[in-house]
């Protein structure tokens, strides 16, 4: 993602009593193929961009639903009060500091194409991943492959 930090992200839910901003550009973008994010989203996979909570601002009344997961950490979803759509999840392991955004509640979504695919070993066969994507069977290392600028921020996040 080559857009300047200071970009925005404007997005919410299909009925409007949601809204939100991301005040910068997403630490990483996830497409995870997992069967648990499989079946929360009732498609192929779920398309998450990681941000820090603090620069998601929220206009409008959430919901947040305990969910299990697969790591057995769970995860809230945070949804719409009124339509009940899906804004974002806070997993287990990354409790209250880091939200991932689910990319098609964007007003633009075309901004945060994945920058990697993940558990890809459950990925439905008629998925076909573009080549120069990093593509893992499971989960990766994030100090292998996020940019410089997204493990400062995270490490900052972390320490606060």
């Amino acid at each position: 993602m080559s857009e300047p930090a200071s970009q925005e992200y404007t997005g919410g839910c299909t009925c409007r009593a949601v809204r939100y901003r991301m005040t910068s550009k997403p630490l990483f973008v996830h497409c995870c193929h997992c069967r648990w994010c499989q079946r929360e989203t009732g498609t192929a996979f779920a398309l998450n961009a990681l941000i820090e909570a603090d620069r998601v601002v929220v206009e409008g009344q959430v919901e947040v639903v305990n969910t299990p997961s697969n790591s057995g950490k769970g995860q809230k979803i945070s949804r719409c009060a009124a339509c009940r759509i899906a804004l974002w999840s806070n997993y287990g392991g990354g409790g209250d500091t880091f939200r991932f955004v689910r990319v098609g509640t964007l007003d633009d979504p075309d901004r945060c194409p994945p920058e990697i695919h993940i558990y890809t070993m459950s990925k439905q066969p008629w998925v076909v991943i573009p080549p120069g994507v990093p593509v893992m069977p499971e989960f990766y290392k994030s100090s292998e492959l996020w940019p410089q600028e997204s493990l400062g921020r995270r490490a900052a996040a972390l320490t606060e």
